[in-house]
């Protein structure tokens, strides 16, 4: 069935290591928003840039999605406008997951990178990932495992089925 999965969160909170996780359980289509974005120049993450990148990650859905395979995007997305922007876009049944992870857990994450942005920008994003109205929120420090069985389970009981 098509359907896609949204999973945001503040940067080290695992997004990337769930998403592609979750994508190869589903048998899912992984898009990524910061891959996307480096298509742009960096104005600082504003709303419109985040608006503008929709467009190239409906556009990489859209062939999964149309051939009935789900989606799962990775991305901060601060702004609830830019997850409805998205809905939108593609016209499937959605579920957003926000990762919830303390700071400090962000901050070591951030650390371990090959290229980290340092606790000046990890602490920036953190508080611009707010809840948002409708999100299922997730343990962000389980391990990736127990957290996609989740989001698979939670994909289930709403009908959408994740692939077995």
């Amino acid at each position: 069935m098509s359907f896609f999965a949204v999973l945001r969160g503040p940067l080290g909170a695992g997004k990337t290591t769930v998403a592609r996780a979750l994508a190869t359980a589903i048998g899912g289509t992984y898009v990524s928003i910061d891959a996307l974005l480096e298509r742009y120049e960096w104005d600082g993450g504003s709303e419109a840039l985040f608006l503008r990148t929709n467009e190239d990650a409906a556009a990489t859905a859209r062939a999964s999605l149309d051939r009935g395979a789900p989606a799962v995007f990775d991305g901060n997305f601060y702004w609830l406008r830019a997850i409805d922007d998205l809905a939108r876009r593609l016209p499937y049944p959605h579920v957003v997951y926000s990762l919830r992870v303390p700071l400090a857990v962000c901050i070591e994450r951030d650390r371990g990178r090959a290229v980290a942005y340092g606790a000046e920008a990890t602490r920036e994003v953190y508080e611009k990932v707010q809840p948002i109205p409708g999100e299922v929120p997730l343990d962000g420090v389980r391990p990736v495992a127990e957290v996609v069985s989740t989001i698979r389970t939670d994909l289930d009981r709403r009908g959408l089925r994740a692939g077995h």
